[in-house]
């Protein structure tokens, strides 16, 4: 049974467009000590995403937390292969905005939806933040 596709606005941060399955987290995400650079393996101890793997996901979290060295870190993961493809928050915070940036990793936030009701963790998700929307197609082939 198809899932219908669920569409919702959002604010451009970095522009671009990619699609993916997503991983979604109601905590805060930080990259410095979070985040194995050479796998994509989320590592940070007690984190709801802790054993994930963030490779090629639309990683959906509400704000980023942490060093500075994230924003960086965030590069580290796409030079390696193994960063989100997007990344949607419910606000956007310098360090992951940066990373963002300096990396090419489309962008959103402030969402016109309740987040974490419109995206789970296994939906098939297109983010075009050139134009400020978020659609949630379905369920993945593979889920997550």
């Amino acid at each position: 049974m198809a899932m219908a596709s669920t569409v919702f606005k959002a604010r451009k941060v970095v522009g671009g467009k990619a699609r993916g399955p997503a991983l979604v987290s109601r905590e805060p995400v930080c990259f410095l000590g979070g985040v194995d650079t050479k796998t994509g393996l989320f590592t940070e101890k007690d984190h709801p995403l802790e054993g994930s793997n963030i490779a090629g996901k639309v990683l959906v979290f509400p704000i980023g937390k942490g060093s500075t060295g994230g924003a960086y870190l965030l590069y580290e993961m796409v030079l390696n292969g193994v960063a989100p493809v997007a990344i949607v928050n419910l606000k956007a915070e310098p360090i992951t905005a940066v990373g963002c940036i300096v990396s090419e990793v489309p962008m959103v936030d402030q969402p016109d939806a309740d987040l974490f009701e419109a995206i789970q963790t296994g939906d098939l998700v297109e983010v075009d933040a050139d134009a400020g929307v978020v659609t949630v197609v379905g369920k993945g082939p593979d889920g997550i």
